[in-house]
């Protein structure tokens, strides 16, 4: 035995955006034994995988059109107006489960693409979240993961920015300066979750305090890869892992302590599983 000391960031898992998602669906899947999910409800396998075996049937935007007369949950990162049209016409029933954060986003930005503003947003492409943001705007807005995809001689003088609410608050006030700098009067709207954005600083403090660190993500998550990245930074001997299975013996020496956080996709009981396994060496 290797004697280790293993310990759960207290902060690390669900945001309540995901946790509003989930005791949906399971209070649905009690009742009714079965639910629709348009898209993977959170972006962690294990998670969707237990949800699945409870009845949970995930589909997508295709499948959708073909369903009629049935429950769909919508998960918390929000959907276009097209989608809530098509259950209309559909007679389905949506089970709402959008993230009030991104719900507020997805009206500030209706309501700037109704005033003829210059739209653009700092997101990930094709990511759930922007294209029910984009939706807003009849796809018409602008998104960009990087400054370097913009041409600035180009933008309009004035325009307004608003942001993936999971993307990096430095990372969005830098865009917002270099655009400034460059003449373009910036209208700016930060709206990157508190939740999500302060995780950056407690996991870098959560980090240093331990000899190794496991960071329990699905590969899916965004969100995901940024924090595991933080962790890194700050303790070079940090490792990924989704599931228990991918952990190594090798990873760790005797006598030493462990820290084990994750993304606000990472289920506590996964992160408790990753820590029995390392308790087994």
């Amino acid at each position: 035995m290797k004697n280790l000391q293993v310990h759960i960031d207290d902060h690390s898992g669900f945001c309540f955006g995901v946790v509003y998602a989930i005791e949906m669906a399971e209070e649905i899947l009690d009742e009714q034994g079965y639910l629709y999910c348009l898209g993977d409800i959170v972006h962690n396998d294990e998670e969707v995988n237990r949800l699945t075996r409870k009845g949970l049937r995930i589909i997508n935007h295709e499948d959708l059109q073909n369903l009629n007369d049935e429950k769909v949950l919508i998960r918390a990162h929000g959907e276009p107006p097209s989608t809530y049209e098509l259950a209309i016409r559909n007679n389905l029933t949506l089970i709402d489960a959008s993230c009030p954060v991104v719900l507020k986003l997805q009206n500030r930005i209706k309501n700037s693409f109704d005033k003829d503003e210059n739209i653009y947003i700092y997101g990930k492409h094709g990511h759930a979240e922007v294209i029910g943001l984009l939706g807003q705007t009849n796809n018409k807005a602008v998104v960009f993961q990087d400054i370097s995809e913009l041409n600035l001689e180009a933008l309009p003088k004035n325009l307004t920015l608003y942001s993936q609410t999971t993307k990096s608050t430095d990372k969005f006030y830098e865009i917002n300066s270099i655009l400034s700098d460059n003449g373009i009067t910036v209208n700016t709207n930060d709206t990157i979750c508190r939740q999500v954005s302060n995780r950056d600083k407690e996991l870098r403090d959560f980090a240093e305090k331990f000899d190794k660190i496991v960071f329990v993500s699905g590969t899916k998550s965004s969100n995901g890869k940024v924090l595991y990245n933080v962790c890194k930074e700050k303790n070079p001997n940090t490792f990924f892992v989704s599931n228990p299975d991918q952990i190594e013996e090798g990873w760790f020496g005797s006598n030493e302590t462990v820290g084990i956080c994750g993304a606000t996709s990472t289920p506590m009981w996964l992160m408790e599983q990753v820590r029995e396994r390392i308790l087994t060496f």
